[in-house]
């Protein structure tokens, strides 16, 4: 963490988190001359409470008032060591924080994404793979930016046959033409060694800052990737199995800071569905902090009509990655339509066997409705068989 941001939060306890003391050094970084409420804008604070974060950031010594807070010259050179700032295209930063995709910069990044992606690896549907467009992945990449998790961050992606990774070091080429960008890195965990021997090719080919690990998020994260991440992406099969374990395993993954973001890629699904999802993101003390109907565009899944959406998650002081060990149960389309579990109830461990031709369907079903001795809503997977 930033000293100075450190310093701050010491004597300012903010229900949403040091994150908020950071964007509001970052703005007055990159427009000095900021107003109190363009401040408030910026954080998505009250203006009180921003003028409470500038007077702290001012006591620490790295903000001036000055017709409107700007960096005093120590603030400035913690901002450009500590997230390496310097050297930043401030053009190419603003367009791209706003979003455009008519710019030189936006078209530069995806010609390059369009030689590259016709050469992935074939999807595995088994595995429930699909493969965005150029521009989704590009997409994707650009959020990180906007929500301020990309510059002078550690980010994770938990499966990446998308290529995100390749699309935020692109990304990071362009915002920093001189290519320093060493406090930034991009690191993959995937199942598929195609895709990570595919991501480390072009990463070393155009000299990327992504790390590649070859694993089975079905087993925990490796200890060296446990607590180290400002965020994570995530693209899980598209069932509440699967989507429970990848956000389980990048929620071990980041670091113990509230208000750290999680991009989720998912389906469209019924009212139901994301009800049952809504309380998996409840109880693992996630909130949303946006949703992008159809952000997601797929070649050939005609299955979700090609589309898909984006969440994006926060965390809060009462996450809980709640997934600890190896995960026994199917996580795959194929593997859930051809299986009937065996539930029981945490609370009154009452069984409840879901599946086929079940009185009850799904565990989306089981979640929604509770338990129908004590209407608790957790379960623990006992027993599986095969149709």
């Amino acid at each position: 963490m930033n000293p100075y941001v450190a310093q701050a939060s010491k004597h300012i306890r903010l229900q949403e988190g040091p994150m908020v003391i950071e964007r509001i050094l970052i703005e007055c970084y990159l427009n000095p001359g900021v107003s109190t409420k363009g401040l408030a804008r910026a954080a998505l604070i009250p203006t009180p409470v921003a003028a409470a974060v500038k007077k702290e950031l001012i006591r620490t010594g790295a903000l001036v008032q000055d017709r409107g807070a700007r960096c005093t010259p120590e603030g400035r050179q913690s901002i450009e060591r500590e997230w390496g700032y310097a050297g930043l295209q401030r053009d190419c930063h603003r367009s791209m924080l706003l979003g455009r995709e008519d710019t030189d910069e936006w078209r530069d990044i995806l010609s390059v994404l369009q030689q590259i992606f016709p050469s992935r690896p074939q999807v595995n549907v088994q595995i429930d793979q699909s493969s965005c467009t150029p521009e989704t992945s590009l997409r994707r990449a650009v959020l990180a930016l906007q929500h301020h998790t990309l510059i002078g961050k550690q980010i994770l992606c938990i499966g990446d046959d998308d290529l995100v990774s390749i699309s935020i070091g692109l990304l990071l080429h362009k915002l920093f033409p001189s290519g320093d960008h060493a406090a930034t890195s991009v690191h993959v965990v995937d199942i598929d060694e195609r895709f990570i021997g595919f991501i480390r090719g072009i990463a070393t080919e155009l000299k990327l800052p992504i790390v590649c690990y070859h694993h089975d998020v079905r087993d925990p994260l490796p200890p060296e990737l446990r607590g180290r991440f400002d965020c994570f992406y995530t693209d899980p099969p598209y069932t509440l199995p699967g989507m429970n374990l990848f956000l389980s395993r990048g929620i071990h993954g980041l670091k113990q800071v509230q208000g750290l973001p999680i991009f989720l890629s998912f389906a469209h699904k019924s009212p139901e569905v994301m009800l049952a999802m809504q309380r998996e993101f409840v109880r693992k003390g996630l909130t949303i902090s946006a949703n992008y109907p159809s952000f997601n565009v797929y070649e050939g899944a005609e299955l979700i009509a090609n589309r898909g959406q984006m969440f994006v998650l926060r965390t809060t002081d009462f996450r809980s990655a709640e997934i600890a060990g190896r995960y026994p149960d199917a996580i795959y389309t194929g593997e859930i339509k051809r299986t009937v579990r065996i539930y029981s109830c945490t609370q009154c461990k009452q069984q409840v066997t879901v599946g086929v031709n079940q009185q009850v369907a799904t565990i989306e079903k089981l979640k929604n409705a509770g338990c129908p001795r004590c209407n608790n809503d957790d379960f623990e997977l006992i027993a599986r068989k095969s149709c």
